[in-house]
């Protein structure tokens, strides 16, 4: 071997070591980062499993059942806002789910392009709005106008023993089950259809232009063409919009009327687990009602979980 080619190799090894050190290190780092983050996501279902233990020992399933909520007599039960939480999240994804279809199609097959880029920005720009000011707006604007303008005409044109009635029952004040998920479908609309955009503009646009050099209408171009090429991520989508919706805390909390039972009718107050949390947490006094509200908050970290476990599977299939 030439004395020129043994300086070459000699000068290459410190390189090579200094890049696998390099390499090792990054690798350290980027599994102490995955490994920090696992940590703090167990230590919270810990902190809530041992916060709540006493009223999960108390009460057994019947926290979950019952829906009995009596701090003076230590009485809780979770049944009330679960079913809150479960009614106001599908709601508000029945309302926004057509309409953040809608807005997502428009832009990606029909705006014109120059405006539609600001457009979509502009649907991003509402999903940074604090809760707390569609609360407010909902308080102060939506309920009074929902009672004056809905609430009182159903009332008094449908007799309240018929099944109209019986459905939209209710004191009219404008803070009821209803009111509240139109204020989580406002909330997530510009969230949905965002990402429905997205998911729409991965369609190939030759494939777009194939259904419609076949004589496609447009609706058929959506509905056959492009809905089941971006399937799996539809309703991973969807899923996204129902986590997001059940764990909404300040804007439900100012309109949905906080009311522990089962809620009755859609004009009915009611109550979800993250309002009770947020309205009661400051107040609980007894060591029994704080580890029925940390309770409270295992059982919405549950649903939520799953949840947004359930989305990321469907959105791993749409990427596959």
């Amino acid at each position: 071997m030439s004395t020129a080619a043994i300086d070459s190799f000699s000068e290459a090894r410190p390189a090579r070591a200094q890049s696998a050190l390099g390499e090792t290190i990054f690798r350290t780092l980027c599994f102490s980062a995955a490994t920090l983050l696992m940590a703090a996501l167990a230590g919270v279902v810990v902190s809530l499993a041992i916060g709540g233990w006493p009223a999960f020992h108390k009460f057994g399933l019947g926290f979950i059942t019952s829906t009995a909520w009596n701090p003076v007599t230590e009485e809780y039960g979770a049944a009330g806002p679960i079913v809150g939480t479960i009614v106001t999240s599908i709601l508000a994804l029945l309302i926004a789910l057509p309409l953040a279809l809608g807005v997502s199609i428009f832009l990606v097959e029909f705006c014109p392009k120059r405006i539609a880029r600001p457009i979509a920005i502009a649907v991003e720009l509402l999903a940074g709005i604090p809760s707390i000011v569609y609360g407010m707006w909902g308080l102060f604007v939506l309920a009074p106008w929902f009672a004056t303008h809905v609430q009182l005409p159903i009332l008094m044109d449908f007799d309240s023993n018929s099944l109209i009635g019986r459905i939209f029952s209710g004191v009219p004040n404008g803070a009821n089950i209803f009111t509240a998920s139109l204020i989580l479908a406002i909330m997530i609309l510009p969230y949905m259809a965002a990402v429905f955009r997205e998911l729409l503009l991965t369609v190939p646009s030759q494939v777009r232009e194939a259904a419609y050099g076949l004589g496609s209408t447009s609706f058929e171009v959506v509905a056959k063409v492009m809905l089941p090429y971006v399937g799996k991520g539809t309703v991973g989508v969807i899923m996204l919009g129902l986590g997001r919706a059940l764990g909404e805390t300040m804007a439900v909390t100012f309109i949905i009327g906080n009311s522990h039972g089962f809620p009755h009718s859609l004009f009915d107050s009611g109550s979800t687990i993250a309002s009770t949390i947020a309205n009661e947490f400051a107040e609980a006094t007894s060591d029994m009602h704080t580890a029925a509200l940390i309770a409270l908050g295992l059982v919405l970290f549950v649903l939520t979980f799953a949840v947004l476990a359930t989305a990321r599977a469907l959105l791993a299939g749409q990427k596959n």
